[in-house]
């Protein structure tokens, strides 16, 4: 959809239709233009990225049959009807069945321009939202690596091609990044997918824990070593085992791991029997380990042994035209996770997303998605309190007003849709459609059990 925005406007007069049409083109709207119902459906498909303005009154299909065939095509599209005095009953109940806005004849051009700019922004954001859903489920259908930016498609070829050769990987990126999603890909992907997925941030643990995790112990090797244990080498044999943070790892226990590397053997603690160990070994470091001054205690050879194949995960900040398919895609698992819905895309979390640096990177996005379905992200309206609306024409005060009204009978409900449907008397799309046009989150209102 264009700046401007794009309407289909329907009118068999052809007098009012270039009348009606000069007015929208000079707010700086695109107008496209047909002399009847049948001519206008020829031009719309499910993605029509505009809004419908059509008379009602027209021979052959009428604007209540248009507007019918046009839910039964995308009942997200919005139309906007134009009707004479005698047509008002029937606009009225188009209306509750899910018509955007109705307009009596005369009506002053700066209503009918507001009313399209208000419903090309809901249609701006049905398909925004349509898109990212989209993207987010086959996403989730390829895989875990989420992203369609170059950068990402580049690292999902570059995994597919070496998950199954078994060298050792090394991964360079932020904190957050995704380092552990891609040790997964490689696993998943490869031949020791049944095997076990070991996972171990090196940083997390004392030195006296850390080589009994890796390498394992017999009882009574150290006091308070009561019975035997397998070590984390040992029991991803036959799978992956994947160090995060490896920079971290004690010097002791990296000339240790230096052996597993090249012998693929492992000796726990408490006894001298060497165990041969079949596994690939992924590495993550947070700093580059090939630069001398960042590599500070870890061993040089460590990480040739470990450099074999190196891929460096890109900060969320290098890949920006991935973060709204990520939102998404968090939001929904959020929303699922907490029983709530997914908000719509309010200007103010568009510009957080767009203008935020991210230094969390993808973790720090996902938990902003979180909070946003929770209702609690910064810049998020108080769904309880009346949106402001600028005093002056009749309609932004009716706009308040119905807002108003819907608030307070969500807040008398609890927010139970069947209950403020029935006390509002209209349809459950047309409820809905206004959550959405007012800006409402209807789950804002329900009430705990403690409070019923």
């Amino acid at each position: 959809m264009s700046e401007t925005g794009r309407v289909l406007l329907v009118d068999d007069d052809r007098d009012l239709l270039k009348a009606t049409r000069q007015t929208l083109e000079l707010a700086g709207l695109t107008v496209m233009t047909a002399g009847s119902a049948l001519d206008a459906l020829g031009q719309l498909d499910r993605d029509f990225a505009a809004v419908v303005v059509s008379d009602i009154r027209m021979p052959q299909v009428d604007g209540l049959e248009l507007f019918a065939r046009i839910r039964a095509l995308d009942a997200d599209l919005p139309v906007i009807l134009m009707t004479g005095h005698g047509d008002i009953p029937m606009a009225v109940k188009a209306i509750q069945d899910g018509a955007y806005d109705f307009l009596p004849k005369p009506f002053a051009g700066d209503r009918l321009v507001q009313s399209v700019r208000r419903a090309l922004e809901k249609r701006r954001l049905i398909l925004e939202n349509r898109s990212l859903r989209q993207a987010a489920e086959e996403a989730q259908g390829a895989g875990l690596m989420i992203g369609q930016t170059p950068v990402m498609e580049r690292l999902r070829t570059t995994i597919r091609q070496i998950a199954d050769t078994d060298v050792d990987v090394l991964m360079l990126g932020e904190t957050g990044s995704g380092k552990e999603v891609v040790a997964t890909l490689l696993h998943r992907w490869s031949r020791r997918a049944r095997g076990h997925f070991v996972a171990l941030n090196c940083g997390a643990l004392p030195e006296q824990v850390i080589e009994s995790e890796l390498f394992g112990h017999e009882a009574g090797a150290f006091t308070g070593a009561q019975k035997k244990r397998i070590g984390r080498i040992e029991h991803a044999s036959g799978g992956t085992l994947f160090l995060d943070e490896i920079e971290s790892m004690p010097p002791a226990t990296q000339i240790h791991m230096l052996r597993v590397l090249e012998m693929r053997e492992v000796t726990p603690l408490g006894t001298n029997e060497v165990r041969p160990v079949d596994l690939r070994v992924v590495a993550a470091a947070k700093v580059d380990l090939g630069d001398p001054h960042a590599r500070g205690a870890f061993r040089e050879d460590l990480y040739y042994r470990l450099n074999v194949v190196t891929l460096v995960i890109p900060p969320l900040r290098e890949r920006r035209d991935d973060i709204p398919l990520l939102y998404r895609t968090f939001a929904d698992r959020a929303a699922r996770r907490f029983g709530r819905e997914v908000p719509p895309l309010s200007d103010a979390v568009r510009r957080h997303l767009d203008s935020h640096d991210w230094p969390g990177n993808v973790r720090e996005l996902a938990h902003f998605a979180e909070r946003t379905v929770l209702g609690l992200a910064p810049g998020q309206a108080r769904e309880t309190d009346p949106d402001p609306v600028p005093p002056g024409s009749l309609p932004e005060r009716l706009e308040k007003v119905e807002a108003d009204i819907i608030r307070a009978t969500l807040k008398e409900t609890g927010g139970d849709v069947r209950r403020t449907i029935e006390a509002l008397g209209i349809p459950r799309k047309t409820f809905y459609d206004k959550l959405q046009r007012h800006r409402i989150v209807r789950t804002a209102f329900q009430r705990s059990a403690s409070e019923e």
